[in-house]
């Protein structure tokens, strides 16, 4: 872009992912007023937005992490206001934040996925371990509505399960139970519908929970991983299906796990990934030759080139996957 523009980019929010989401926001910020454009950083404390209008806005720029910024109802609220934004729209953000209709979506599109259930708080421990008798354990427990892997625990017997499931129930009143997918994590950023190389997540501890995303300095992301490029190849389509098949667009990060030679089961996709130099998205743009400053050039170009119709648009049709 040459043309120096009025960007209010959103961070922060009412959700449990408020400082990681102020992380982005910040870099986000910084890296656009380094080219020149005028940015208006906006943290974001309700769900009103005042301070974003169509006469002091040309493009929104969504650093929002969860509820409001990663649901559709941010989206909403800007598509209401003629305000072009970052990212897919309210129809696939509502998607990609439940869990639950995700997966469904997944299912139909023909792509693997862990089995799972669903409680609720009115579920006694007794009907939480019947529920989980139906996945199995190990089973994941995480809120249904919810990212940056808040809330999320492992639990391996009844014991665990009731202290998992009342830290998920902290966070959400519906709650999922997802059989423990064993094998290598990756996860491949989508960038203007197109996936970008695959990144391994290693984790120091068994499990990759908030601590070993955020707090733990030994996890690791490798850029150079160990699949032949076969493998390469179905990880990115398997991430570009199910970035599709949401009806996203602009960006995502899908996660995933190889279960099996050639077999990548999706976890979820992430409509806002994480927007700092270090986040996984601006690392697999960088190993593709774009810089983090180019990433948000991009990131904005795809917002306005965008007819708000597209924005709108729901999941692609089962012929397009």
């Amino acid at each position: 872009m040459k043309t120096s523009l009025n960007v209010a980019v959103l961070f922060g929010g009412p959700s449990s992912e408020r400082e990681v989401s102020r992380r982005s926001g910040r870099a986000v910020c910084d890296s656009l007023s380094r080219q020149g454009h005028y940015v208006t950083p906006v943290d974001v404390f309700d769900i009103t937005l005042p301070e974003v209008s169509v006469e002091n806005t040309d493009v929104a720029f969504l650093a929002m992490h969860g509820a409001f910024g990663e649901d559709g109802q941010a989206q909403t609220l800007l598509e209401e206001r003629g305000i072009p934004y970052t990212g897919s729209g309210p129809v696939a953000s509502k998607l990609a934040m439940d869990k639950v209709a995700s997966k469904w979506k997944f299912r139909a599109y023909g792509m693997k996925t862990p089995d799972w259930t669903v409680a609720t708080h009115r579920h006694s421990v007794e009907e939480l371990e019947e529920l989980c008798s139906r996945v199995g354990y190990p089973c994941v427990v995480k809120p249904r509505r919810n990212g940056s892997s808040v809330g999320v625990g492992l639990a391996n017997d009844a014991g665990e399960l009731a202290d998992c499931a009342a830290q998920a129930f902290e966070i959400e009143d519906e709650i999922i139970l997802e059989a423990y997918a064993a094998g290598r994590e990756f996860t491949v950023g989508i960038l203007d519908d197109s996936p970008l190389p695959v990144i391994e997540v290693v984790p120091a501890s068994d499990f990759f929970d908030y601590n070993a995303k955020y707090v733990n300095s030994d996890t690791k992301y490798l850029l150079d991983v160990d699949l032949d490029a076969d493998e390469i190849k179905l990880a990115q389509e398997a991430a570009r299906k199910a970035h599709l098949a949401l009806g996203c667009c602009g960006m995502s990060r899908v996660d995933m796990i190889r279960t099996g030679p050639g077999i990548f089961e999706v976890l979820e996709v992430n409509t806002i990934p994480g927007m700092t130099e270090r986040s996984l998205l601006p690392k697999a743009a960088g190993k593709a030759g774009i810089d983090f400053a180019r990433l948000c050039e991009l990131i904005v170009e795809l917002a306005l080139k965008r007819p708000a119709a597209q924005r709108a648009a729901p999941a692609i049709s089962h012929a397009a996957g």
